[in-house]
């Protein structure tokens, strides 16, 4: 069983597909740690994402499946580190209380 577990991990992939600089749609990704207009930083299967630019919004949000698409000014994507770290709680979760 433990094995099966093992290979759903290494199974997951993550995306990034950016168009034109203005729309970013991305996959694999676990949780929204943070964001406004400036600045959005995702937890993904590949590791911490930033993403930098201007007048950013995610249109779609779909935290089952670990779809995002972002719109806005895109100056910089960055990944940080190898490691997925999980806070606490989510920002949703956040957000809800």
């Amino acid at each position: 069983m433990e094995n099966k577990k093992e290979l759903r991990v290494q199974e997951k992939k993550s995306n990034l597909v950016l168009d034109s600089r203005k729309k970013l749609t991305l996959t694999g990704v676990i949780e929204v740690l943070s964001f406004d207009e400036a600045k959005i930083l995702l937890n993904t299967c590949l590791g911490m994402l930033t993403i930098k630019g201007e007048g950013l919004k995610m249109n779609k949000l779909d935290v089952q499946n670990g779809d995002v698409i972002i719109v806005g000014h895109i100056a910089s994507i960055v990944y940080t580190g190898n490691e997925v770290k999980k806070n606490k709680e989510s920002i949703l979760v956040r957000l809800f209380k």
